[in-house]
């Protein structure tokens, strides 16, 4: 369906993802106007857009007569593969995780220049961390984001290299030494951040493969790291390899049971601060 005058050439399905790809992590609630800017479309159309948007249910106004994303996106979101594969056959290893180390779990899979957080479990416990499940995170200042990084492809690794924002006065921002810590991910099989995220959090992190290729990252946020992390480490690469073989398995077409005994040692000393 061609769109108006005043926009050659887009049609209408092109202009309501336009409406629905202005919403992000900076930009969760908009108002009509900006969200027609972001969108690059006239308000006029936003308005009869986000109408039929919200009519449907991809989004909702608030109180303050800003919109938000809608509950239905999310339903429709859940039916990915991404999640219903990987997300499924990863959560029973990702609860064993927190029950025995109580702290912040992650999985994430790479989005371009990114960590997209698939799963995310953490208590009242855990160390606070930015993450949440949908949210993207650079590559170069997490645990899973340096496991994706290191097993991404030469373009890749070459444009994050080329732009490294430093989030907190740890976040590695020279490329020669992120290089070097990206060539020891690839030898040791795991990665590992002290406060280059979020002050007074550390993070280890172990990629998960199927069939010989690193599909996804486990990670861990913790206070301390120095002490704990060989267990640490040891137990992500346990659920690591049961979510890898569950993925290359027949597992993969089903939704994993979570009646089995954990997989990861528990006790340990206790988590309190960050170490190098």
């Amino acid at each position: 369906m061609a769109g108006n005058a005043a926009e050659p050439g887009r049609s209408v399905t092109s202009r309501a993802l336009a409406v629905l790809g202005a919403f992000d992590e900076e930009h969760r609630r908009l108002g009509l106007t900006e969200l027609a800017a972001r969108a690059g479309v006239p308000v006029a159309t936003a308005h009869r857009l986000v109408g039929e948007l919200v009519a449907w249910g991809a989004l909702s106004r608030t109180g303050s007569g800003k919109y938000v994303v809608g509950r239905r996106l999310w339903d429709i979101g859940l039916l990915a593969p991404v999640h219903t594969g990987l997300g499924q056959i990863a959560s029973p290893y990702l609860h064993d995780l927190y029950g025995a180390t109580g702290a912040t779990v992650h999985l994430a899979v790479r989005d371009g220049r990114r960590a997209l957080y698939v799963d995310r479990l953490a208590g009242h416990a855990s160390v606070p961390a930015v993450s949440a499940i949908g949210s993207r995170l650079p590559l170069h200042a997490t645990g899973v984001g340096k496991v994706l990084l290191a097993h991404a492809p030469a373009d890749v690794q070459g444009a994050v290299l080329d732009d490294l924002p430093r989030l907190t006065p740890y976040t590695v921002s020279q490329p020669g030494r992120l290089r070097r810590q990206l060539e020891k991910v690839r030898e040791e099989d795991f990665a590992t951040t002290v406060e280059e995220m979020t002050l007074g959090a550390c993070s280890a992190a172990v990629p998960i493969r199927a069939g010989g290729e690193v599909v996804a990252a486990l990670g861990v946020v913790v206070a301390r790291l120095a002490r704990d992390r060989a267990r640490l480490v040891g137990a992500l690469q346990v659920a690591a390899r049961g979510i890898g073989r569950g993925i290359t398995g027949p597992a993969a077409d089903r939704p994993a049971s979570t009646g089995r005994k954990s997989t990861v040692a528990r006790g340990g000393p206790e988590l309190r601060e960050c170490g190098p």
